[in-house]
């Protein structure tokens, strides 16, 4: 792992398990192609720039599996203000080659939803996504494996800063988690009696009953609050 030096002077100190931070990164294989990242400009270079991608710093609490397992752990024990080269092996990142993964699917399957085949194809079956490698008679050999996978790959990532105000946490918490766009979260702290806090979370949905226990925990553990308590707007 290589440190490079970054221009940012804040030094605030160094990350930990559910530090919430702010970073930006490019994913790139080893001979240097890029496949992902937070840059649009960088997007747009590569030639991987999607309308359907929203190119910002990422917010993520570290610890939650919010990217990659690998650069998720590699940012604890990183500083604040600091670049850092991240190189992963395949079980890091997105696994390793798993033939178990690599399947015939009946033409038939294909027909039913008027796709033509040939290969290249992404497909979805029945939530699985997969390319599709041969077309051979009344069978079509489709991989099911990440198309990374088995590969290594090389991260390049900033530490921006940390986030430490709880009403900021809860949003980019919720924003990572379930993709609700941050200007339609509003967050209010309440006390709930001498150095306790609740957090009144109001979002423009109706929060599932079956999750909000488990997810009100789990938050409250992370902002370090007594209780969490879902609205709709």
């Amino acid at each position: 792992m290589t440190e490079i030096t970054s221009n940012q002077e804040d030094k605030s100190g160094v990350l930990q398990k559910h530090d919430f931070v702010v970073v930006e990164y490019t994913g790139k294989l080893p001979e240097g192609k890029i496949f992902d990242t937070t840059n649009e400009k960088i997007a747009r270079e590569a030639g991987i720039f999607s309308q359907k991608m929203k190119y910002e710093s990422a917010e993520i609490c570290i610890g939650e599996q919010q990217v990659l397992p690998g650069l998720d752990r590699a940012l604890i024990g990183k500083e604040v203000g600091k670049k850092y080269i991240v190189t992963l092996a395949p079980e890091h990142a997105f696994g390793k080659r798993d033939v178990k993964k690599i399947k015939m699917v009946p033409t038939a399957t294909f027909m039913e939803h008027k796709v033509q085949p040939f290969p290249g194809l992404q497909i979805d079956v029945d939530g699985e996504i997969g390319t599709v490698l041969r077309v051979a008679g009344g069978r079509i050999l489709v991989n099911f494996n990440h198309p990374l996978a088995g590969k290594e790959v090389v991260y390049e990532v900033e530490v921006k800063r940390k986030i430490t105000e709880p009403k900021e946490q809860v949003t980019a918490f919720v924003h990572r988690v379930f993709g609700v766009p941050e200007e339609q979260i509003t967050v209010e702290l309440a006390d709930e009696g001498e150095k306790e806090k609740k957090v009144v979370l109001t979002l423009p949905f109706d929060f599932p009953v079956q999750l909000s226990d488990a997810f009100a925990k789990k938050l409250a553990e992370l902002v370090k609050v007594k209780t969490v308590e879902f609205r709709k707007k």
